[in-house]
């Protein structure tokens, strides 16, 4: 039984929670908020044994083995790394940091400490993706990825009110392209490493994020394409185009009804079954490489997100996109 400490009682929390619970190996044991009162009204919900109101406190109990980091992106290096210092195995929440410096400070901290870290990108872990990957051959030379993923944020009508919140907040190392452009990035480093080149363009908004964005990513016999928002909403999906076919994905951050449509007219479905939520796949694979005694994964393993904060850090910079964190 791998027992978890959970830090944020947001809705991906949730999702987080109950995804586990299809596992038999997963356990929540405690929850962090910064009050008493949502820690408890968390626990009640939940049926989270222990509750906590100080992440020192909360890293250093003997009752917890992993922690399960869903707070604002700012605070992932810090916590993670306090975490991993004190013994404990770190699944932390996508983007892994709000830079390359931190992410390595991650890796170094899992490396020194001898425990699991990985970088909790659902999709890469999903069966329609294994699909992806085992299928990909079949349109022949890749010329072309395109990872679009734009939806219209509700935190975005309080904005345009004048309301400030998390999700626009530089303060938070926030913005679409941490946020939502990550679900394109990630992917494809995993199905084709580093580009040689990053291009980025997007729209910066008043308060010191961006609110949309592309880049155009190089590669020796291809290129990519990254489409992220969160003031516009797209319904195009994602496509690998190859000289042999187009492999279509429908929604990239959720990869499911993958099909691949042939230059001739034909169409192959390559769609798994998903027999559990979204996040169970992330879950058990890092509960899994836990008791093997492993370090990282395979598929999310350090390098593949170190690759991933390096693009978005010279995306960032391209765009003119700063954030508290960078200057530390």
């Amino acid at each position: 039984m791998i027992r978890f400490g959970i830090i944020g009682t947001n809705f991906i929390t949730k999702l987080m929670i109950e995804s586990g619970n299809h596992l038999e190996n997963f356990q929540v044991q405690a929850v962090y908020s910064r009050t008493e009162k949502r820690a408890a009204e968390f626990a009640q919900k939940f049926d989270v044994p222990e509750i906590f109101t100080s992440v020192d406190n909360l890293v250093e109990s003997q009752q917890v083995d992993a922690i399960y980091v869903a707070s604002p992106n700012s605070f992932h290096a810090q916590q993670a790394i306090k975490a991993m210092n004190n013994g404990k195995h770190v699944l932390c929440e996508k983007p892994f940091a709000s830079n390359e410096r931190e992410v390595a400070s991650m890796i170094e901290a899992a490396k020194v400490n001898g425990v699991m870290l990985m970088e909790a990108v659902k999709s890469t872990l999903m069966p329609s993706f294994l699909s992806i990957q085992e299928n990909l051959y079949k349109i022949g030379k890749v010329r072309r990825y395109v990872g679009n993923f734009c939806k219209y944020s509700s935190r975005y009508d309080a904005y345009r009110e004048g309301t400030v919140l998390n999700a626009f907040n530089p303060e938070f190392s926030n913005g679409s392209l941490m946020d939502l452009g990550v679900y394109g990035v990630y992917p494809m480093v995993v199905l084709f490493g580093e580009p040689d080149k990053v291009q980025a363009n997007g729209i910066a908004l008043s308060s010191g994020v961006d609110g949309e964005g592309s880049l155009l990513l190089t590669y020796p016999h291809m290129e990519a394409v990254v489409m992220h928002s969160k003031i516009s909403h797209s319904h195009s999906p994602s496509e690998i185009q190859g000289e042999e076919g187009v492999l279509v994905i429908p929604n990239i951050s959720e990869p499911s009804d993958v099909f691949i449509q042939y230059n001739n007219g034909e169409i192959e479905n390559l769609n798994v079954s998903h027999t559990y939520p979204s996040m169970y796949y992330e879950i058990n694979e890092f509960i899994g490489l836990v008791e093997q005694g492993a370090t990282q994964s395979t598929v999310n393993s350090h390098e593949n997100s170190l690759i991933t904060a390096q693009i978005l850090q010279e995306a960032r910079e391209q765009m003119g996109i700063s954030y508290p964190a960078d200057k530390i």
